[in-house]
């Protein structure tokens, strides 16, 4: 199965930590963060992904190379411009051409997840998109549910009088699994944002889904979150596979 691991970014809230390298790039316990973001994806049978690249593209090609070294297929997406997060993947829309459903994730979300179980979660609710969702006060964003998940209300980077109108303590975790359907309603050539532009128009008709974390799961966003994923993938907290091992192959 496809997917797309989101590295473009420039990670300035990072400060010095990304003068020299890309935010995906970051070292945690020996490893930079996207070689555990793509050890976990082939691990769960998402084996063939595209990344997109703009802010020091060689470092992430040197290293990463073909995927090889987790047991992927890397496919890399240049950005001269950058896209935003779904605007990338609008850039990348003939790599789907043949995924009736793929997998979007964060190039700074470290997280073990089954997604296994997720994807099963959006078929069985007809979802058109399905995002993960974990509960956290004061975030970014704010994700209402109904009870079978079915997403009532997204806010990405709500002001203060728009949280006020959503009580919920779900949040975006930054990973989403769509349908192909979604790529249609990226315009083409521009700056477009999944989480501000794209999947908010799914609520109204009820395709938006939210399904909750169960592994564990830490945004790069800070260095005292880089210090924190790399605590959680030393003491084993977060759990990524070696490339090695038999790859779980999840159900079509």
């Amino acid at each position: 199965m496809k997917a797309m691991v989101l590295s473009a970014g420039l990670g300035t809230r990072l400060g010095e930590l990304t003068r020299d390298a890309p935010k995906p790039m970051l070292d945690v316990d020996g490893r930079p963060l996207l070689e555990h973001i793509c050890r976990h994806l082939g691990s769960q049978g998402f084996d063939q992904i595209a990344v997109n690249l703009h802010f020091m593209p060689e470092v992430i090609r040197n290293h990463m190379g073909d995927g090889d070294r987790c047991g992927v297929e890397i496919t890399y997406s240049q950005e001269p411009k950058l896209l935003g997060t779904a605007g990338g993947l609008k850039n990348v829309e003939a790599y789907f051409d043949d995924a009736d459903t793929l997998l979007v994730h964060y190039g700074d979300v470290l997280t073990d997840q089954d997604f296994g179980e997720m994807l099963a979660f959006h078929r069985r609710s007809k979802a058109m998109a399905t995002m993960l969702v974990h509960r956290r006060e004061h975030s970014n964003s704010v994700v209402g549910m109904a009870t079978d998940g079915r997403v009532t209300a997204f806010l990405e980077r709500p002001n203060d009088a728009q949280r006020r109108t959503v009580d919920s303590p779900w949040v975006n975790s930054g990973v989403c699994i769509c349908d192909s359907q979604v790529l249609d309603l990226i315009p083409p050539g521009q700056f477009c944002d999944l989480a501000r532009d794209v999947l908010p128009e799914l609520v109204a008709g009820g395709r938006l889904f939210g399904f909750p974390l169960s592994g564990y799961r830490c945004a790069v966003d800070s260095p005292l979150r880089l210090q924190e994923a790399r605590a959680a993938v030393a003491t084993g907290r977060c759990q990524i596979p070696r490339p090695d091992l038999v790859r779980r192959k999840i159900a079509a």
